[in-house]
């Protein structure tokens, strides 16, 4: 992946409005920062968005006071930059079979899907330790619905924003998109 400076620029932007997103926590460490993540990975593709959401769920911990550990924590910020891989394709796959509507909507059930159950479940062996299965299970609906609450953001923005705006700051080709 190639950067231009504007690119870095945004992203550099994205992750400052990961760190304001990580100050309006819902439960513990759950928050609004992988909405700037979301948005990140719309419009430059999976490696950028990737990026900010590691670092943005990092600052969210570190706002948190890392509660749950600094490795558990490195865990689950990886966890996230995969969500947005997750999303990154699945937007793409269905956007070449269906309209870009279709594939928003499902990139969004895709994210909240992913940052729920499933993230909690392959963390789940560093975190039973500290939460037990009943703690693990109680915070899946929780981060679902906020991880879903920040993806279907992202997606209204990046629906809204004008074909100018999104080509100034995309990495990636059309031919991928």
């Amino acid at each position: 992946m190639k950067i231009n400076t504007r690119q870095l620029v945004f992203m550099a932007l994205l992750i400052a409005l990961s760190f304001v997103g990580a100050q309006l926590k819902v439960f513990g460490t759950i928050a609004f920062d992988s909405l700037p993540a979301f948005l990140g990975t719309l419009l430059m593709g999976p490696v950028a968005g990737a990026i900010i959401a590691i670092i943005g769920h990092l600052l969210t911990a570190l706002t948190s006071g890392f509660p749950m550990t600094l490795p558990v924590h490195l865990a689950i910020g990886l966890g996230m930059g995969l969500i947005m891989v997750a999303t990154w394709y699945t937007y793409v796959f269905v956007k070449k079979a269906s309209s870009e509507i279709v594939a928003l909507i499902v990139s969004v059930i895709v994210a909240a899907v992913c940052n729920g159950p499933i993230l909690l479940l392959l963390c789940s062996p560093l975190l039973i330790p500290m939460l037990t299965w009943p703690g693990v299970i109680a915070m899946m609906f929780p981060l679902a619905l906020v991880g879903g609450i920040n993806a279907l953001i992202a997606a209204l923005i990046f629906k809204a924003l004008p074909l100018s705006v999104k080509n100034q700051v995309a990495s990636v080709t059309s031919t991928q998109v």
